[in-house]
């Protein structure tokens, strides 16, 4: 097997699975559960980079405030996307979240159009449009816009566009983020401590505390993979790949929390579904043309 196609897989894999973690330490609040990722994140990420001795790019930075700027935002965008999902899974609404990043590639789509200039051929055009009827059919079913996959897409995929353009490389872009968060995340940790408010004192159960504590490997872990699967696979495989994650949220939804399913929801899904198909295959296809033009 090809490396990258492992290393892909079990990021994606991972990140399948998260409901399932955060549904284990669903007694601690969304935004206490975030500050903790943070802290947490920021030393494991903290000693990977030790072992690497690989700190030398942080004092570039001094002489790049547009970059600093960016990552403030990436940064942003990034804790804003953790703090809807912690709190849709911890409140029932894992279904919605796992349609929010079925419909993050054709969010991307159309941020690159919108933002960057680039052309969508006509199949991705029909792709973005099946995704719209998709939305909007689950919006009229339910009657109301399904805001928790609508928010979840359109952060990752903010996230996404600002990473695209970063100038740093993924372990170091995501350690500079989790260091802008790190002082508000430890100063509410503080707070809630201070006040007696604080879940993880709080708490009776020693195996919430330890899953807390493993927030840093459990957020960084897939991360890392997820790099080290792009530096080695085309793009139009890791775009397929990355249906892995969504996939297993709506199991774990539908099967472990038993989340309404409805025929009507399916049908919603169904055509997203296709949308997904339809724009996966015009990229290998668009890939494979253009590797036996060249």
């Amino acid at each position: 097997m090809n490396p990258g196609m492992l290393y892909a897989s079990l990021a994606f894999l991972c990140w399948g699975l998260f409901p399932l973690y955060f549904h284990a330490i669903g007694e601690i609040a969304p935004q206490e559960i975030l500050a903790h990722r943070m802290v947490w994140s920021l030393l494991f990420l903290g000693i990977v980079l030790t072992v690497r001795r690989q700190w030398s790019w942080l004092g570039r930075l001094k002489a790049q405030p547009r970059v600093v700027a960016g990552f403030g935002a990436s940064a942003f965008l990034l804790s804003a996307n953790w703090f809807i999902y912690i709190w849709a899974v911890n409140n029932g609404h894992v279904v919605d979240a796992s349609l929010g990043y079925f419909i993050t590639p054709l969010i991307n789509v159309m941020l690159g159009f919108m933002l960057l200039h680039e052309r969508l051929r006509r199949l991705q055009w029909l792709a973005i449009g099946l995704a719209a009827c998709g939305v909007a059919w689950l919006t009229w079913q339910a009657g109301q816009v399904p805001w928790i996959a609508l928010l979840l897409a359109a952060t990752f995929g903010g996230y996404g566009l600002l990473r695209k353009t970063a100038a740093l490389g993924a372990l170091e872009g995501l350690s500079f983020e989790t260091l802008i968060l790190f002082p508000l995340a430890l100063a509410y940790m503080l707070w809630l401590a201070w006040h007696g408010q604080s879940g993880f004192v709080n708490t009776d159960s020693s195996a919430t505390r330890a899953l807390l504590l493993a927030s840093g490997p459990i957020t960084a872990i897939p991360l890392l993979l997820f790099a080290a699967g792009a530096r080695r696979l085309p793009l139009a495989v890791l775009g397929l790949l990355q249906y892995i994650a969504p996939t297993g949220q709506l199991l774990i939804g539908v099967w472990v929390f038993h989340e309404s399913f409805t025929p009507e929801r399916m049908l919603g899904f169904l055509v997203i579904w296709t949308a997904l198909g339809l724009y996966a295959a015009e990229g290998l296809w668009t890939a494979r043309k253009a590797r036996a033009s060249s």
